[in-house]
C-alpha cells in the first residue's frame, strides 16, 4: 500500500488547514490553530512549549537540535489575521478555497502563507534527519497585528531566555520576485520602519454652535491637516536606505539604473520620486519620516463648538531616526498651532547585520539564476523590532515565486487575499536549503 505524501511536501494543503482557523485579531483566538500546529510537530517528534500570557493567546516554540558550529537560527511567524469587515469577497475569506490557479482566504499572504513555508521547511529538516550547523528554533506567535500584547513583545520582555543564544531569524515579509525595467529581483527585508504614535491639541474658544466662532480649535486643526497634506516632512537617506536603492541600481543597470541611483542625492530625492510616477509613490516612504492623520475627538455634541480638539497621529521613524527627531519635524510643521506629544515609540537599529544575506541571496540564485537578491527596508512595522532588542537579525525570508502580474504588497490585508497555488513549493526548498548552510 503506497505511504502518504508527507505533509512537508503538501504546503498548499497545510495552508488551507491553517486559513480555516479563523484568528481574526481582535479577539484573535489563537489557541486552536496553534494547537494544530503543535500536534504536527508532535506527529513529527518534535517536542514544543506553549508560553502564553493568556490561555487562549499561546505562542509556540519548537526547536531541532544542531551540531553546534552555528548560533541557533530562528524561524517565526505570527498566526492571527487582520478583519475582512466590510469587505466584499469573491470566496468565504476562511474557506481555503482553490480556484482559477490561487488558493483564496485571509492570511494567504499575511501571514500563513508565508508561515507555512517556514514550517514545511522545518518540518522537512526533521523528517529526512538533516542535522543543521546550528540548532533551529520554530515560533508560531500571537498578536502580531494588534499591539503584539500577547506575541513576540510579551515573549521578549517576559521570556527572552527562549531565544538565548539566538543571532538571526526569518520571518515577515521578503524573498518573493518583482518585476521591474524587465528584471526579476528579490527582495530580502533587512530592516524596517519604527512606530512613533503621537497626539496634537488644538485649543481655542468654544461656545454655542449658532454664534460661529473664527480662527479657533477646529480652524487650527484644518490648517495643521493642509500643511501635513502638501508636502512630505524632510527627505533622509539612511545607511540601510542607501544600501537597498545601491543595490537595486546596480541590479538595473543602464539607464533605470542610473535613475534610481539618483534617488540617493537628497537634493533630487522628491524630484526623481515625482518623475517614478506610481513606483516613486511606493518607494517615497523610505526617504521619509512619514504622519498620517488617523483618529479625531472634538465636540459631543452638533451643537457645541469645541474649546479643545485632539488629533492622532500614526507616524513612522527611519530606520536609525529617533523620536526626538520625528517631533521635531512634526512640530516644525504643525507646532504653531498645537502641542504635539508622543504617545508610544519603537526606535530600532540604525543599521542591519548583513552576515547572513550573502548566503540567502545564493539560494534564491540557485533557485532562480535570472533573479537578483537585494536587501530591503519595509515600511510598515513587524515583530522583527522586538527581537532587535535581543541583538537578533530578521531577514524577511519566505519566498515564494510569483506571477510577473502579481503584486504582493498590495494584496496585503485587502478583500480576495490569494497566492498562487504553485508558489509555495519554491519557498519550501529556498529556506530548506538555508537551513542546512547558514553556519
Amino acid at each position: 500500500m503506497p505511504q502518504p505524501t508527507p505533509l512537508y511536501e503538501r504546503p498548499l494543503e497545510l495552508l488551507q488547514h491553517l486559513i480555516r482557523f479563523d484568528t481574526t485579531n481582535p479577539p484573535g483566538n489563537e489557541r486552536p490553530c496553534i494547537e494544530y500546529i503543535a500536534g504536527l510537530l508532535k506527529e513529527a517528534g518534535i517536542p514544543t512549549t506553549l508560553v502564553a500570557r493568556r490561555p487562549d493567546r499561546p505562542n509556540l516554540i519548537a526547536r531541532i537540535p544542531g551540531r553546534g558550529q552555528a548560533p541557533p537560527l530562528l524561524l517565526y511567524g505570527h498566526v492571527d489575521v487582520v478583519t475582512t469587515a466590510n469587505q466584499q469577497w469573491t470566496y468565504p475569506p476562511f474557506e481555503g478555497r482553490i480556484a482559477d490557479g490561487y488558493l483564496w482566504g485571509r492570511g494567504a499572504l499575511d501571514m500563513k502563507g508565508p508561515l507555512t513555508v517556514l514550517l514545511a521547511a522545518f518540518l522537512k529538516l526533521k523528517a529526512l534527519g538533516i542535522v543543521p550547523p546550528g540548532d533551529v528554533l520554530f515560533a508560531a506567535v500571537a498578536d502580531e497585528e494588534a499591539g503584539d500584547e500577547y506575541g513576540v513583545r510579551y515573549l521578549v520582555a517576559e521570556h527572552p531566555g527562549l531565544f538565548e543564544g539566538v543571532r538571526y531569524a526569518f520571518g515577515e515579509f521578503g524573498g518573493f520576485n518583482m518585476s521591474m525595467a524587465g528584471k526579476r529581483i528579490y527582495p530580502i527585508m533587512v530592516a524596517e520602519k519604527q512606530i512613533c504614535w503621537m497626539k496634537a491639541v488644538f485649543r481655542g474658544q468654544g461656545g454655542h454652535a449658532s454664534m460661529p466662532v473664527r480662527g479657533q480649535a477646529m480652524a487650527k486643526l484644518g490648517r495643521a491637516l493642509t500643511a501635513l497634506d502638501r508636502r512630505p516632512l524632510p527627505v533622509h537617506i539612511t545607511p540601510a536606505v542607501k544600501m537597498m536603492f545601491s543595490a537595486l541600481a546596480s541590479a538595473l543597470g543602464g539607464v533605470n539604473g542610473a535613475v534610481i541611483r539618483l534617488l540617493l542625492n537628497p537634493l533630487l530625492t522628491d524630484s526623481i520620486l515625482t518623475l517614478l510616477g506610481s513606483r516613486g509613490a511606493l518607494f517615497a516612504n523610505l526617504f521619509h519620516n512619514t504622519v498620517s492623520p488617523t483618529m479625531l475627538q472634538a465636540s459631543e455634541k452638533l451643537n457645541v463648538i469645541p474649546s479643545e480638539v485632539t488629533l492622532g497621529m500614526d507616524g513612522r521613524m527611519l530606520p536609525g531616526m529617533s523620536p526626538e527627531t520625528m517631533l521635531k519635524e512634526v512640530r516644525a510643521r504643525i507646532g504653531r498651532w498645537a502641542e504635539i506629544e508622543i504617545l508610544r515609540s519603537d526606535p530600532g537599529p540604525a543599521a542591519p547585520d548583513m552576515g547572513l544575506f550573502p548566503a540567502l541571496g545564493g539560494v534564491l540564485n540557485e533557485l532562480d539564476p535570472g533573479g537578483t537578491a537585494i536587501p530591503f527596508v519595509l515600511g510598515a512595522v513587524t515583530d522583527a523590532r522586538f527581537l532587535s532588542k535581543l541583538g537578533i537579525q530578521t531577514y524577511g525570508f519566505t519566498p515564494l515565486k510569483l506571477p510577473e502580474d502579481f503584486n504582493f504588497l498590495s494584496s496585503v490585508h485587502g478583500a480576495d487575499e490569494r497566492i498562487p497555488v504553485d508558489a509555495l513549493d519554491f519557498g519550501v526548498e529556498a529556506v530548506f536549503r538555508a537551513l542546512q548552510r547558514f553556519g
